[in-house]
């Protein structure tokens, strides 16, 4: 059987590089010409396409990148496997998450390149759907109710092999894993900001996280995006009534 059909076709930059050869692996095949040597692993620097990421795309990026949370602290949770296969019933369809989530519990057998992974995803995913990823990576986290250190420290590396700043990290952090001043990490900014910077960081966090920047890539990210768009909403709430901004 060849893997774009399995897994409903139309992968794109997905097929081939490290994150080829994981989902290659876990399923037997990739395609027919696999042995020719076309899509073996390298060392992370493929060519740019211009086609644009499609939904298939993102979701083998979801797929090997939840294997290595979920192996984080050395336990995979029901909770967690719960969370992924949700995400992709809700995108994909019964069907085809049952495929995928056949496939995540081979990857999460392997050892996973995360370094090379992450680069080929930076090669090719523009910037608003990492932070999209990174937002998903923590919801899989959260799933049992607490995000661990051994979590944070996977996410982290993560996002600094997905050329992820500091800040838009602990922006998200904040969204998933409440702590002193979440609401001004959310915002990217200090407690100690004016009430002109917090108004100016609340409209440019408004439009980093906006949903249209990950338009196309189907109505369950989209109203992920809402979500994080809607906790920037709610930072900004909480620090209006507690310094009593108008």
């Amino acid at each position: 059987m060849k893997f774009g059909r399995l897994i409903g076709g139309g992968l794109g930059w997905a097929f081939g590089g490290p994150i080829g050869a994981i989902l290659g692996f876990a399923l037997g095949s990739m395609f027919d010409n696999m042995n020719s040597g076309e899509f073996q692993v390298n060392d992370g620097t493929y060519p740019r396409q211009t086609s644009r990421t499609r939904q298939a795309d993102f979701g083998a990026a979801l797929l090997v990148l939840s294997a290595a949370v979920m192996k984080a602290n050395g336990v995979i949770k029901k909770s967690e496997l719960d969370y992924v296969k949700n995400y992709y019933v809700r995108q994909f369809g019964d069907a085809k998450a049952k495929e995928y989530i056949l496939a995540l519990r081979e990857i999460l057998k392997q050892e996973i390149p995360t370094r090379q992974v992450c680069l080929q995803i930076s090669n090719y995913m523009p910037h608003p759907m990492r932070l999209q990823l990174m937002h998903y990576l923590f919801g899989i986290a959260k799933a049992d109710g607490i995000v661990d250190f051994d979590e944070i420290n996977v996410v982290q590396t993560i996002a600094n092999y997905l050329n992820i700043s500091q800040k838009d990290f602990d922006s998200i952090k904040a969204m998933f894993h409440k702590a002193t001043n979440s609401a001004y990490k959310v915002l990217e900014i200090e407690k100690s900001a004016t009430e002109t910077e917090i108004k100016k960081a609340y409209r440019k966090m408004a439009i980093k996280y906006h949903p249209d920047k990950v338009a196309g890539l189907g109505e369950d990210i989209q109203n992920a995006a809402k979500e994080k768009f809607q906790k920037v909403q709610e930072a900004y709430d909480s620090i209006c009534k507690e310094r009593g901004i108008k």
